[in-house]
C-alpha cells in the first residue's frame, strides 16, 4: 500500500503552509483550539476564498475546483494544525454545498454556492432537539406547506454559531403521519426572518458558541426545500459521512498537542528535565502513535470518496476513534500540567493559554456531537460486520 501524496500535493500542502504562516505572521488569526468550532472570522474565511480554497471538490461549474477529496484533507489538515479560526464557512464547505450539489434545484446551486465558495455566508446546523438528538429521526419541528410556504414551528438545540450565521440548515418533520423515518424534509431556512428567536447556550467551558433556536410561525418559500418533501432522511444519512469523517475529529484540539510537547521539552520538574520522565514519554509516544493511526483512517474515508464509494461504517468507525484520542489528549495535557491545568485562559498564571482546562470541559461533548460513539458503534456493528440489529 502506497501512503505517499503526489508531488502536486505536497505542493498544495507547502503552498498552504506558506499562506497560513503568512496570515500569523500579519496578525490575521491567533492558534487556538476548537477553532473550527469557535473561530468566527469572516476576513479569513474570505482570504480562503479568494485562493480558491473553499468548496474544492465541487464541479467547476459552480466555483469549485474539482479536486479530489485527498486534496480537500491536506487542506483542511493545515488549517487545523495551525488553529486558524474556520467557523465561518466551516458547515457551508463541508456540508450544505455537497447537500445542494446532490440534491438541490439549480436556483439553489446557482444562488448559494458561489458565496459559500466566497465566504460570504455562514451557515448554522438545525439537527438536534430537546428530545432528539442521537435518534434525530425523533424530531418534532413542524413544517406545513400553506400558500406556497412552508410554515414552521418547533425549536432546534445545540445549534452552533446561529447567533452569528446568516442561515440555518433545518430538518424539520413535513408529514406527522408517516413512520418516524419517513416523512422528513431538509430545508435552508434565513435566520433574519420574522419569528425566528436565538437564545445563547453556555457550555461548560463558560463559552457561549451553542443556541437554540425557536421557530414561531416562521413563513419560508417553497425553494428553501432540498431535494425532495419528505425524503430528507435518506438524503441525511448521506450527508453525514461529510460531518463524521472529517480530520477535525481528531485535530480539535491539535495546537493543544504541540503546545504540551513544547511543554515537557522545556520544563523540569524536582530538579530533572520533563522529556526524562518514563510515564510522560510513554504517555506522549502513544499519542503520537493514535494520531497517525486515527489520521489515516480518516484519509481511508477521503480515498474512498474519492472513488465514489460510501463510507457509512468507516466514516463512523474515524469518528470513534477520533473523538475518543481528543479526549485522551485533553486528559494527558491536565496530568501533565497538574493543578496548573485547571486554570482558565482568563487567569495570568494559566500555562498553554489554559487550553487544558478548556479541552477537558469541551472534550465531554466530543464523543456526543455529529453522532453519539454508542450510535456510531452500532452503525459499524451492522453495515460493517454484519452483526443482526436486534
Amino acid at each position: 500500500m502506497d501512503f505517499h501524496f503526489s508531488e502536486q500535493q505536497e505542493e498544495l500542502r507547502r503552498e498552504v503552509k506558506a499562506f497560513l504562516d503568512a496570515e500569523l505572521k500579519q496578525g490575521t488569526f491567533r492558534p487556538d483550539i476548537d477553532a473550527w468550532i469557535e473561530g468566527w472570522s469572516p476576513e479569513f474565511s474570505r482570504k480562503l476564498g479568494q485562493k480558491g480554497w473553499i468548496g474544492v471538490t465541487w464541479p467547476t461549474a459552480y466555483g469549485g475546483k474539482g479536486w479530489a477529496y485527498l486534496d480537500r484533507l491536506i487542506l483542511t489538515e493545515e488549517i487545523l494544525r495551525y488553529g486558524a479560526p474556520a467557523q465561518f464557512h466551516w458547515p457551508g464547505d463541508r456540508q450544505i454545498g455537497p447537500s445542494l450539489i446532490h440534491y438541490g434545484t439549480e436556483e439553489q446551486r446557482k444562488y448559494f454556492l458561489p458565496k459559500i465558495i466566497k465566504g460570504e455566508i455562514a451557515f448554522a446546523l438545525g439537527m438536534s432537539e430537546p428530545e432528539a438528538g442521537s435518534d434525530l429521526a425523533s424530531l418534532k419541528i413542524r413544517s406545513q406547506p400553506k400558500d406556497g410556504e412552508f410554515i414552521f414551528n418547533g425549536q432546534k438545540v445545540w445549534t452552533g454559531g446561529a447567533h452569528k450565521a446568516d442561515y440555518i440548515y433545518l430538518v424539520a418533520r413535513t408529514d406527522p403521519d408517516a413512520a418516524k423515518h419517513k416523512g422528513i424534509s431538509e430545508f435552508i431556512v434565513d435566520l433574519r426572518l420574522p419569528g425566528v428567536t436565538v437564545k445563547p447556550l453556555t457550555d461548560i467551558s463558560g463559552r457561549q458558541h451553542l443556541n437554540e433556536v425557536y421557530f414561531d410561525n416562521v413563513r419560508v418559500p417553497q425553494m428553501a426545500l432540498i431535494g425532495q418533501l419528505n425524503r430528507g432522511w435518506y438524503q441525511i444519512i448521506a450527508q453525514l459521512d461529510y460531518e463524521r469523517s472529517g480530520l477535525e475529529r481528531i485535530m480539535s484540539n491539535y495546537p493543544l498537542f504541540g503546545a504540551i510537547q513544547e511543554y515537557v521539552r522545556k520544563t523540569t520538574r524536582n530538579g530533572k528535565p520533563l522529556a526524562q520522565d518514563p510515564l510522560i514519554r510513554n504517555r506522549l509516544a502513544e499519542l503520537a502513535v493514535d494520531y497517525e493511526v486515527g489520521r489515516w483512517l480518516i484519509y481511508r474515508v477521503a480515498w474512498m470518496l474519492s472513488r465514489g464509494k460510501l463510507p457509512n461504517y468507516e466514516a463512523a468507525q474515524s469518528k470513534i476513534f477520533g473523538t475518543a484520542y481528543q479526549q485522551r489528549l485533553a486528559a494527558t495535557a491536565m496530568n501533565i500540567l497538574g493543578l496548573y491545568g485547571q486554570l482558565s485562559e482568563e487567569s495570568p498564571r494559566a500555562k498553554l493559554e489554559g487550553w487544558a482546562a478548556r479541552s477537558v470541559n469541551f472534550s465531554l461533548g466530543y464523543t456526543i456531537m455529529g453522532g453519539t460513539s454508542e450510535i456510531l458503534r452500532n452503525i459499524v456493528a451492522g453495515r460493517g460486520l454484519g452483526l443482526p440489529s436486534e
